[in-house]
């Protein structure tokens, strides 16, 4: 609640599990679509806000190229509020099971779950989605990653590396001294990732999904597997495809866990339809449960 429009980066994930852990709204748009600088494969800068419409306000001002990004896209005239749409007529896919990574705790699965079914007595047809990642592919992007982050952070000053959490620094050290060949196999993983992830939005209007499988988790800890190194990715089976794919996504507020933690729900669709899913969106925030209020100054409740 401390402003209205806020911007994250996404590569992964990092725009929209935040705002599901926070009850946010938050935008990956396609790739390209908000200039970004360096530009690299999956990575999107995007708005995190408390609605639907902030955020395709935001998007009016940030679409926009910008030629010190060499991976933007084109100009295109985009009318961002015009948000209103039925549901009715939509086909609509239902992911309940990334394939790999952690298993969707059940307080996340139901409320997913009344999300779709409310969509579905709005008027969409909602249709099951098999689950198109594997464990291994989601191996070969993390080693991927590792390689990435090991490079880049071993040039880094020594007083900057100092400030990196020791588990982040463990799991990029693993990625240095790999072979081409074993770092060629992982890049090519991406693409497989890619393929896959075009052919199953090409069926839908729009892909329900979980945001993160999790609710959220202590603050100290580097992600959601703190225990385990060897499972730093283990939680954006979900939210990972659709970087690589570069499809626009958004996370929505769709519930809170026994704790009173918020839950995200994920809101995916074809490359280059970011308005198609922002307008996916706005419709589920009109037949949303009433949310909480937001905190106000002290923490006290309006």
């Amino acid at each position: 609640g401390y402003g209205p429009i806020h911007l994250g980066t996404d590569i992964g994930g990092s725009i929209r599990l935040p705002a599901a852990w926070c009850g946010l709204v938050g935008v990956k748009p396609s790739l390209g679509r908000i200039p970004i600088d360096p530009p690299f494969m999956g990575r999107a800068a995007g708005p995190m806000t408390r609605t639907v419409t902030d955020a395709a306000m935001a998007m009016a001002v940030l679409a926009r190229p910008d030629p010190r990004d060499h991976m933007d896209l084109p100009a295109q005239a985009i009318d961002w509020l015009d948000l209103d749409r039925d549901l009715a007529g939509l086909t609509i896919g239902l992911q309940m099971d990334a394939g790999c990574g952690m298993p969707v705790d059940p307080q996340v699965r139901d409320a997913i779950a009344r999300a779709a079914a409310a969509m579905e007595r709005a008027g969409a047809r909602i249709l099951p989605v098999d689950p198109w990642l594997t464990p291994d592919l989601l191996a070969h992007v993390d080693r991927f990653w590792q390689t990435r982050a090991g490079v880049e952070l071993s040039a880094m000053p020594p007083d900057r590396r100092a400030r990196i959490l020791p588990r982040i620094l463990d799991w990029a050290d693993r990625g240095l001294g790999r072979s081409g060949e074993d770092v060629y196999r992982d890049y090519a993983a991406t693409v497989e990732i890619r393929r896959l992830t075009a052919a199953v939005t090409a069926r839908f209007d729009a892909i329900l999904s979980p945001v993160s499988p999790n609710t959220a988790f202590p603050a100290e800890w580097g992600c959601p597997c703190d225990d385990d190194v060897s499972r730093t990715m283990d939680h954006i089976g979900f939210t990972m495809p659709f970087n690589l794919g570069e499809q626009p996504a958004v996370s929505v507020p769709c519930g809170f866990d026994d704790a009173g933690v918020p839950i995200g729900l994920q809101i995916a669709g074809r490359r280059f339809d970011d308005l198609g899913v922002l307008r996916v969106a706005r419709a589920w925030e009109r037949i949303a449960p009433p949310s909480r209020p937001w905190p106000m100054d002290g923490g006290d409740a309006a």
